[in-house]
């Protein structure tokens, strides 16, 4: 999966990706045997769509709305999925001068702010998650068992 990707699958589907400050929400009907999985850029547009404009899963909003286009789809209940995050790392490695720039633009903490606010509002239940910090990771994500797999590497930058 790249960045801005979304994707939905049944018990027959394994989706992978590395983060960094991105996000990833993963979400899993344990009945079903289906789900979803988000890698999330940036909190919103910050701008209104388009008319024309697709949902778009860059931006963590819209990635949620295409969520639950799929679990309306199936006539079933956010609150009925195991939900798991990942991600929103601070990449940059700074120099003293540059800190108070870098935690004005700290993307991973806005990612974030914006997963809990979509927890929040919409009574999520989640059962794991690995967010912040200051390494990059990598998912894996067994739909047909909801299990994720992380692995984290420090980064150098």
């Amino acid at each position: 999966m790249q960045p801005g990707d979304f994707l939905w699958g049944d018990e027959t589907t394994r989706i992978r990706t590395i983060l960094g400050s991105c996000i990833s929400i993963c979400i899993w009907h344990p009945i079903l045997k289906e789900g979803g999985m988000c890698h999330y850029m940036l909190p919103s547009r910050g701008i209104p769509r388009g008319p024309k404009e697709r949902l778009n899963g860059k931006y963590a909003d819209e990635a949620w709305e295409l969520f639950m286009h799929e679990i309306h789809k199936r006539k079933t209940k956010p609150t009925e999925y195991i939900v798991k995050i990942f991600g929103g790392s601070s990449m940059f490695a700074a120099e003293k001068r540059d800190k108070e720039f870098l935690t004005k633009l700290n993307m991973g903490q806005k990612n974030i702010d914006m997963v809990r606010k979509i927890i929040a509002n919409n009574h999520l239940k989640v059962v794991s998650e690995n967010l912040g910090g200051n390494k990059s990771r990598r998912i894996h994500f067994d739909i047909w068992s909801g299990n994720v797999w992380l692995k984290s590497q420090n980064y150098e930058g």
